[in-house]
């Protein structure tokens, strides 16, 4: 298996249980790949590796989509390319970042951001809080579909969450088509620690992946 991967600070370990925050899950830095690569290495012991979702980790044309918590003086868009992620190559990138999907059929830009959790400074800190991320697709080569079975979040535990779209938010058409954006958010109830987020939109093969961590102190 073969990752294209960009970021890494490396882990403390689970995040104390803790405040829940309006839009404040813990902003990854500039360097996050011993975070994203420890997560890989647990999971991949637990589930081994192939290349479809039943192991966690097998498996020019774009304008870039920086993460906001980059400073952009220091960003060159000659350089600073969002990655490319196959099913033969997924890519592996921080939340927030833009990744450029190419399959034989289709391809798109996506970016994943969050999570963002409800609160903070409450005077218990949950081990778990309420996740929320923001999905953004554009630039679509030909019909590409959205599923929320596609995606899927995975703990520092290996743990596996299943998603559902926020209720009172759109919900995404079945497919987006050339010249298209679609928005979306989805939800998941998650523990509080390392994770990723991950899509799988062909025969359950994961393409892209987003290092995050939920963080509610």
């Amino acid at each position: 298996m073969v990752l294209e991967e960009r970021g890494g600070t490396a882990p403390s370990g689970p995040a104390p249980a803790g405040r829940v925050s309006r839009g404040r899950a813990a902003r990854p830095g500039l360097g996050r790949a011993g975070v994203a690569l420890a997560v890989l290495v647990v999971v991949a012991v637990i589930s081994g590796c192939s290349g479809s979702k039943s192991n966690p980790y097998a498996g020019g044309m774009f304008t870039p989509q920086f993460p906001h918590f980059l400073p952009k003086k220091t960003l060159d868009a000659k350089t600073d390319v969002a990655l490319t992620g196959t099913a033969v190559k997924p890519a592996l990138t921080v939340d927030g970042e833009g990744v450029a999907v190419k399959t034989p059929n289709w391809s798109v830009s996506i970016s994943v951001s969050g999570p963002t959790v409800p609160g903070e400074g409450l005077p218990y800190q949950s081990p778990a809080t309420t996740c929320t991320w923001t999905i953004i697709m554009s630039n679509a080569t030909g019909p590409v579909p959205i599923s929320l079975a596609d995606f899927d979040s995975i703990d520092h535990l290996g743990r596996i969450y299943r998603l559902s779209f926020v209720e009172g938010q759109p919900v995404p058409p079945s497919e987006i088509k050339p010249g298209q954006k679609v928005t979306f958010q989805v939800r998941a109830y998650e523990a509080v620690g390392e994770g990723i987020m991950r899509w799988a939109p062909i025969d359950q093969k994961i393409v892209a992946m987003w290092d995050y961590e939920v963080e509610n102190d």
